[in-house]
């Protein structure tokens, strides 16, 4: 069995990873396949918890481009991340994953309210938290939710699981010339306005001393290579090695 590199770890997933190859909404089959490659790193004697993006439903910022009150907008993508939150925790129990919903807004009905030691005593009892409506506040992006939690959590690392295989001088679906990074430190992120998350987020991580690391998510056996620390990816760290 492969050694861990990272013991714990907050696995942020964009809502857009959840459409598969739709345009919009939710391909249940693709989530499927998410909640397998973070059984595979459970097996692995990993504890994961997650935070799903809302962009394959709704952003904060079309609401507000189309005239919206930012809060209102918001509030809505906040429930966007519930939604998705949901999905994978039926996908997740569909592979034999025990999975609990945490939400920053209160709906006990549907899910649990966040509470810091309970998501932890879940995470030490082999089940995936999945942390949903960001920090319950708006004008708070979800990466900024998912750095939050993972300092909250204790991780190790941040993962950040992309359409790509690392952070790029460009991005490279436009730009031919193009080059990766293999390591980054955080203020070069900052400095170099480098589009990894935003900087409230990237500040959060730098100031309790955990590594992001990006990589695709959509390729076969990946999380479990970044785990193991094998596989393509940037990470973003302190110092540069």
């Amino acid at each position: 069995m492969a050694e861990l590199k990272y013991k714990r770890v907050l696995l942020k997933i964009s809502g857009e990873a959840l459409m598969g190859d739709q345009g919009y909404g939710i391909d249940v089959p693709a989530v499927t396949k998410y909640a397998q490659e973070i059984k595979s790193g459970l097996d692995l004697g990993c504890q994961i918890c997650l935070v799903i993006g809302g962009g394959n439903i709704w952003r904060g910022k079309w609401g507000v481009d189309a005239g919206m009150e930012r809060a209102q907008a918001d509030h809505m993508g906040m429930l966007a991340t519930v939604m998705n939150a949901l999905v994978m925790q039926n996908s997740l129990e569909s592979v034999g994953v025990h999975a609990r919903v945490q939400s920053g807004v209160s709906m006990q009905s549907i899910c649990e309210p966040f509470i810091r030691r309970r998501a932890i005593r879940h995470m030490e009892k082999n089940r995936v938290v999945i942390f949903a409506a960001g920090t319950g506040n708006p004008f708070f992006t979800t990466d900024t939710g998912a750095a939050l939690r993972a300092a909250e959590m204790n991780c190790d690392a941040m993962l950040k699981g992309t359409q790509v295989d690392g952070v790029y001088t460009a991005d490279p679906k436009l730009d031919s010339e193009a080059t990766r990074f293999d390591t980054l430190d955080y203020m070069e992120v900052l400095s170099k306005e480098l589009k990894v998350m935003d900087a409230t987020a990237i500040s959060l991580l730098k100031e309790n001393k955990i590594p992001i690391v990006v990589f695709r998510i959509r390729e076969a056996g990946a999380l479990v290579d970044v785990l193991t620390g094998q596989g393509i990816s940037t990470v973003i760290s302190g110092k540069k090695k």
